[in-house]
C-alpha cells in the first residue's frame, strides 16, 4: 500500500507521468525500494480504476498526465491519520532462520548469528556514512529530509537488529549452560529377585476324633 499512497502524495503536488513519477519516488526515498516503469503504470491504472486519480491529457512530449481526484485525497488524508498496523508484521527471514537454526544437526547457530551480525554493522556503517555525506552536502531540500528521514530508519533499524543479535547469544549461551535431563525409566527386576508370592492355602477344619466303640465323645 506504501507505493499506491506514495504515488498519491506525489501527484497531490501537481499532475505527473509515470517515469516522472518512479524518479521522484526515489529521490524522496534515497532509491531504498527501487521501482520499475511497469509497477508504477500498474499501480496507476488501479487508482484510476478506484477514481483515485485521473488522466489529464498530456505534456509537450506526448507523456500521459495523471491527477488526483478529489477521492484521492481524502484517500491520502485517511492514510496520513492512520497509524501503521504492527499487529500483524510482515515475515521476518532473519527471525525465521535463526529459530530454524535452533537444535538443527549440523548447524552451529552461533556462526550463523555472528557472520549476520558483521554484515548488519557492515550495513550500519554504510547507512551512517551516507547520512554524513549528505549532511555535509550543505543545507537541505524537502527531498533531501525526506531521504534523511528513510536514512535514519535504516541507521536505527540496523542498530536494533545487532543488539537483538546480541542478546540471541546471550540467551544461547545460558541456553547450553542448562544440562539436559531425560528421564530414565525405572529398571525391571529380574525374577529371582522377585518376592515369592505366597500360595493360598484353604482354612483348616478340625473334626471331632470319633471313639472306637462308635460312640460319640462326651462334650464339656
Amino acid at each position: 500500500m506504501s507505493i499506491r499512497h506514495g504515488l498519491l502524495a506525489l501527484l497531490e503536488r501537481g499532475p505527473r507521468y509515470g517515469s516522472q513519477l518512479r524518479a521522484e519516488f526515489e529521490t524522496r526515498t534515497g532509491a531504498t525500494w527501487p521501482l520499475n516503469v511497469g509497477q508504477v503504470y500498474t499501480t496507476l491504472g488501479r487508482l484510476e480504476r478506484d477514481g483515485l486519480v485521473a488522466m489529464n491529457g498530456a505534456d509537450e512530449a506526448g507523456h500521459t498526465l495523471y491527477t488526483i481526484t478529489p477521492a484521492g485525497r481524502a484517500e491520502l488524508r485517511s492514510w496520513f491519520r492512520t497509524p501503521v498496523d504492527r499487529s500483524n508484521p510482515p515475515r521476518d527471514e532473519l527471525a525465521i532462520k535463526l529459530a530454524m537454526a535452533v537444535g538443527a544437526p549440523g548447524v552451529d547457530i552461533r556462526d550463523v548469528i555472528q557472520s549476520q551480525r558483521r554484515h548488519t554493522i557492515q550495513a550500519m556503517q554504510d547507512y551512517t556514512r551516507l547520512k554524513g555525506q549528505a549532511l555535509e552536502a550543505g543545507p537541505a531540500g524537502r527531498d533531501e529530509v525526506a531521504w534523511l528521514l528513510v536514512l535514519e530508519q535504516l541507521i536505527f533499524q540496523t542498530e536494533a537488529e545487532a543488539r537483538w543479535l546480541d542478546h540471541c547469544e546471550v540467551r544461547l549461551i545460558r541456553l547450553s549452560l542448562i544440562p539436559e535431563t531425560v528421564p530414565e525409566a525405572e529398571p525391571e527386576s529380574p525374577p529371582s529377585a522377585r518376592p515369592a508370592v505366597p500360595p493360598t492355602v484353604p482354612p483348616t477344619v478340625q473334626t471331632p476324633v470319633q471313639p472306637a466303640s462308635g460312640r460319640p465323645a462326651p462334650r464339656h
